[in-house]
């Protein structure tokens, strides 16, 4: 190996791992970190893009740390590695195993299909390296919470791995909270290293590894060279008289849609036929009908099916074949998938990334991105498929605009960039905070108030909970028509009735809602899930696992969907929201529509598409105006994200309008002299509470344990993570500036 002085400090056996390699030198992070983890006292953050070398960063020189020459097994785990998918712990634990062999430190994986077996010998014989999902560390202490302390007595390091996808949400609290737990129930603070892609500002992964003390985190983002980067954005536009809808979507889809899907399949498999590659197609929906539509294809071609579906809700079995045929790299290989491979399994290199519809978080696209262009001289390869409705005199100005072809050509400019979403404002969490209060309670057989409040929220990552809200959700738990708690005579807190029932069922460990499904089953093989939201009786036609099937019998009570394979179909409605906008790609979006610009990466049709919709933009003057007249209703162009939009709208409700949200837009059912009084007040006054506007939402239960909260508490969780009162005035000060008339 090249001279580095960071690899003459491992451990020989470390050293002599890497010779058998074949690795001739570190990557410049991994030269960085071996020294930053030896020596350093404090965490650190390590950002490389996806096969950037992260993981060998990390647990190159914590392996080297904790391998001991006098062969002495410990007491205990002395690296706890926290990834968020079983899949990634599979993947993760398969790079490892030789190092840990080599070293002679013992690897555990523990997650929810790992052996019972498997697990009670880790318990038994703690050491080494542990590698487990939040929710399995979640059970872990609720189910083991006396043996916690003798596991992790020799607790030396914490790596979380894929950090970036711990930033924000209900996830990343609980996370954030059992680690200060572990660090509470150890009585000493434990070196946390967390493994993240680059961000825009990588500060934000230190805050996130350690709330309460991000600046002590040393980050060690990769120098490395970004691959070369190849881009397309191709929009599609067609009429139904391209063709008939195919079964499983004559019921389910406009012609028009349909034909579109046809005419972006049919130049997927033109370009990606022959080689390795991923295709984001947004929904599970999305994924099953563009994976049988081009299976079918390949059929209809008599050429070998490449293209295969990849989801949460498919059997592990169907996804970890696709998985291993990616990685083994003999056969070429297209994944239709959600973000189940957008985080880091090890799929080996793929020759281009495919994002169907515009992408909504330039993170995600970023993490995306980086599948790509890993070998030395390969380009990263990306290519965005718009599709956008026909037009005619009649139709609305949102049509018109071509929001969807502009929102792409304003997340390809941030990614160029380097820009990157933060996370989102700080919410209070009170689903999972509620959960946690259960958690620890079960954990330690009961606890005081005091003890609860000071490990959660005064020294916890729940630090923006005063002692008054505390009171108010204990006291709403303990409620009789709740019975989440309750308390024994000398005050100490114990699981109500509500809460045993809670915490006793195997959904209680994750803090996101898992709904009830049904198992799909062919010929005694599992295929997968499906919701029960979505009706299926006998006879009915579904497509499922990138294959079309036929219902033979419905189990209600093993909640069982037996199929048989057929020839028509359609897909399941899977659910799932789109993703909220930052502010910086709307205003971004605005600086595409006044720009005449057409960038050379646009084909002909996207090119089209997007001066359609600057010509719709010029047409009613948006570049002037933000309130055009739409017939009876008013169309409200703010030019913000979803939170500050969602803001506004409560507002003008609350000034006695009628408005509605349709993405980037609020529509008002009253004319423009009405909205533009009402912004005029809201311009020249003291913006109203968002407390006061949250009391009015309709429907504030988001997370998975709101249900237990009562009206006031949840008007206070909606409040904090989903609206901005900040600069109200000024933003409706600057709607009235100039306001056109008719569209």
């Amino acid at each position: 190996m090249t001279t580095s002085t960071a690899f003459d400090r491992l451990e020989p056996r470390i050293q002599r791992w890497i010779w058998r390699q074949g690795w001739t030198t570190l990557h410049d992070v991994q030269e960085r970190a071996i020294a930053t983890i030896l020596d350093g006292k404090g965490d650190v953050v390590i950002g490389a893009a996806t096969a950037g070398g992260k993981t060998e960063a990390a647990f190159l020189p914590i392996v080297s740390a904790i391998t001991t020459e006098d062969g002495n097994a410990p007491s205990g785990f002395e690296v706890l590695a926290i990834s968020p998918l079983k899949a990634l712990i599979n993947d993760q634990a398969r790079r490892l195993e030789a190092l840990c062999d080599m070293a002679g430190v013992a690897l555990h994986k523990w997650h929810g299909d790992v052996a019972d077996a498997a697990k009670r010998k880790a318990r038994r014989q703690p050491g080494g390296v542990l590698i487990i999902t939040p929710e399995s560390l979640e059970a872990l202490f609720v189910l083991r919470g006396v043996e916690l302390p003798r596991l992790f007595a020799e607790l030396r390091f914490i790596v979380v791995d894929e950090l970036h996808a711990f930033l924000a949400g209900e996830r990343g609290i609980q996370l954030q909270s059992l680690l200060h737990r572990i660090e509470v129930l150890t009585r000493r603070r434990v070196k946390r290293v967390g493994l993240s892609a680059t961000l825009g500002d990588m500060q934000l992964a230190a805050a996130a590894l350690r709330p309460s003390d991000p600046a002590a985190a040393t980050i060690l983002e990769s120098r490395s060279n970004e691959a070369e980067l190849k881009l397309q954005v191709r929009g599609y536009q067609c009429s139904s008289a391209l063709g008939p809808p195919s079964d499983e979507e004559a019921d389910d889809a406009p012609q028009q849609l349909v034909a579109t899907r046809q005419a972006i399949a049919e130049h997927l498999l033109k370009v990606l036929r022959g080689s390795s590659n991923l295709v984001f197609a947004g929904t599970r929906q999305s994924v099953e009908v563009y994976s049988d539509r081009l299976r079918q294809m390949c059929e209809d071609a008599s050429i070998p099916n490449e293209f295969f579906p990849h989801h949460g809700s498919l059997a592990k079995e169907l996804r970890h074949d696709v998985e291993a045929r990616l990685r083994k790299g003999r056969l070429p290989t297209t994944a239709v998938c959600t973000t189940t491979l957008e985080l880091g399994i090890d799929i080996g290199d793929v020759e281009s990334i495919a994002q169907l519809g515009p992408p909504r978080s330039i993170a995600a696209l970023r993490q995306r991105l980086g599948r790509s262009g890993r070998r030395e001289g390969k380009p990263s390869i990306l290519r965005i498929y718009i599709e956008e409705e026909p037009i005619n005199a009649q139709s609305s100005l949102l049509s018109r605009l071509r929001l969807s072809t502009a929102l792409s050509v304003a997340a390809v400019r941030l990614l160029l960039t380097g820009w990157c979403e933060p996370p989102p404002q700080r919410a209070l969490h009170l689903s999972t905070l509620l959960h946690q209060i259960l958690s620890m309670i079960a954990s330690l057989g009961g606890a005081h108030a005091t003890v609860l409040y000071q490990t959660l929220c005064a020294t916890g990552p729940f630090g923006n909970i005063s002692s008054s809200l505390f009171s108010q959700l204990l006291r709403r738990m303990g409620n009789p028509e709740v019975e989440l708690v309750e308390q024994a005579p000398d005050g100490t807190l114990l699981l109500g009735r509500e809460g045993e029932r809670v915490v006793e069922h195997y959904t209680f460990y994750a803090v996101f809602e898992t709904p009830a499904e049904y198992r799909v089953v062919a010929a005694g093989k599992a295929l997968g899930t499906v919701p029960i939201s979505f009706p299926v009786r006998p006879n009915d036609l579904i497509i499922f696992a990138g294959r079309r099937w036929e219902v033979i019998e419905l189990h209600e009570r093993q909640k069982v969907v037996e199929v048989k394979q057929s020839r028509g179909g359609m897909p399941p409605k899977f659910g799932g929201d789109s993703a909220a906008l930052h502010d910086q790609i709307v205003k971004e979006m605005r600086k595409v529509f006044t720009s005449t610009d057409l960038p050379a990466y646009l084909d002909a049709q996207a090119r089209a598409l997007l001066d359609e919709g600057r010509e719709a933009f010029r047409m009613v003057e948006l570049d002037r105006a933000s309130i055009v007249a739409d017939g009876a209703s008013t169309l409200l162009f703010p030019w913000v994200g979803t939170r500050r939009m969602t803001t506004l709208a409560m507002a003008l409700t609350a000034e006695g309008l009628k408005t509605r949200l349709d993405d980037m837009v609020i529509i008002a059912d009253h004319s423009v002299e009405e909205v533009k009084a009402a912004l005029a007040h809201l311009s020249q006054n003291v913006p109203p509470a968002p407390l006061s506007l949250a009391r009015q939402a309709a429907n504030k239960q988001y997370d998975k344990f709101d249900r237990y909260l009562d009206e006031e508490l949840l008007a206070l969780s909606f409040a904090a993570s989903a609206l901005s009162t900040d600069g109200l005035p000024e933003l409706a000060a600057a709607m009235l500036i100039e306001t056109n008339g008719t569209s």
